[in-house]
């Protein structure tokens, strides 16, 4: 089961002042706020409990349009893999733990 969302960082995002003036990079934690934004839409009754890994490989900067894709473990549901990308190439990768919201009763 995998999904797939389209995103950007704004310039005007109050958290990219300082980060760095005259040449504007996103932090990794923005990128990583976007990625649980897109597993909430994904499955809406997960919520995000760890990142179990995360390697930032590429910078991020203002404005720049990237695809955010989620793969859920088929052997572990409480697994999703999670790439970024900007044309191809991965900026950001890792692993997500999530656990699900909605308790079943029998």
């Amino acid at each position: 089961m995998t999904f797939e969302a389209r995103r950007a960082i704004m310039a005007n995002h109050p958290s990219l002042p300082g980060h760095f003036p005259d040449a504007p990079l996103v932090p990794g934690v923005l990128i990583l706020d976007e990625v649980l934004a897109v597993l909430r839409v994904w499955q809406a009754d997960y919520e995000p409990s760890a990142i179990r890994t995360v390697k930032f490989l590429q910078p991020l900067r203002p404005e720049q349009q990237f695809t955010i894709w989620l793969s859920a473990n088929n052997s572990d549901p409480s697994e999703v893999n999670f790439c970024c990308r900007i044309e191809g190439r991965v900026i950001a990768e890792g692993q997500l733990e999530a656990c699900c919201r909605t308790k079943v009763t029998s």
